[in-house]
Formats: C-alpha cells, structure tokens, sequence
C-alpha cells in the first residue's frame, strides 16, 4: 500500500507544526519551501486538517498555522485512515469483476488494511517527534529562523 500526496503531506504538516518553538505560527509557504510541495497542494491539505481541528489556521497579516489540541494524542492509523478516506486496497466494482462476491481476495486485503490501521494506532503523533526525526525538524526551523534573521526585509 502506498500513500498518498496528501496523506503523506498531512503527516509531515502535522510533524512540522508539532516542532514549532516560541508559540510561533507556520505559514503555509513556509512548509511548502521546507518539503518542496506546490503550495496549492499544501493549502487543500491544510484545509483539511484544519476542518478536522488538527491544524488552528488564523488568517491575515500576522496569521499562520499551529497545532490543534489533543492532536498529539491521535494515533497514526486513525490519522491516516482519515486522510485517505475510507477506500479499500482493491476495487471490485470498477472494472466490474467476474468474481466479485465469489472470490475471498477483497476480504483478506480489507483484513489486512485493518490489521495496517491497528497497528499504526499504537503509535502517536508524539511517538513520532523522537530522535532522529526531532533533530531534522529542530534544523528544518532554525534554518527559517537563520534565513530571516540575515535576510533584510523592504
């Protein structure tokens, strides 16, 4: 199974947002220049996570993008789960397939995306932010901090 884009933006969206320091807000443009995401993608995922109450987005000059409460709580399965939508691993009605309803293939796959969701769940977006994925996210931020210190502004 692989993810999508915007699973996989949403998880590193999270991830960036849950490493902030000093209260700050994250722009969008922000973690696009720091994934190297089309901001437009990243700005329908953080639409999303933002309906879900993941993500707090605050418009306007001194606006920007923090984490939601008790996100650091939710567990990767059901995060992933959400973000994917509920889709199976295989299609049987698209092309339609001749052993649909005869055939225990869809059964086994939706089992084993289950057991892949449960078991992601043992694990929190807090489990997530340990060494060494804390010390990339500490470098992605203080390379912005450097960047704008050094950088005059007009």
């Amino acid at each position: 199974m692989q993810l999508t884009l915007f699973t996989d933006m949403g998880l590193r969206t999270l991830m960036y947002l849950s490493h902030a320091q000093d209260d700050r807000s994250i722009t969008i443009a922000e973690i696009s220049a720091r994934f190297h995401v089309p901001r437009n993608h990243l700005t329908k995922v953080v639409q999303k996570l933002s309906s879900l109450k993941w993500v707090d987005a605050t418009r306007g000059r001194n606006g920007g993008l923090c984490l939601g409460h008790n996100v650091w709580a939710l567990g990767l399965g059901t995060i992933i789960k959400t973000l994917e939508g509920d889709r199976s691993v295989v299609n049987c009605t698209t092309p339609p397939c001749v052993l649909a309803g005869n055939c225990q293939l869809k059964h086994a796959l939706d089992l084993a995306l289950q057991a892949f969701h449960n078991e992601l769940d043992k694990f929190t977006l807090q489990d997530l932010m340990s060494a060494p994925t804390t010390h990339v996210l500490t470098r992605l931020h203080k390379t912005l901090l450097n960047t704008t210190t050094t950088t005059p502004r007009h």
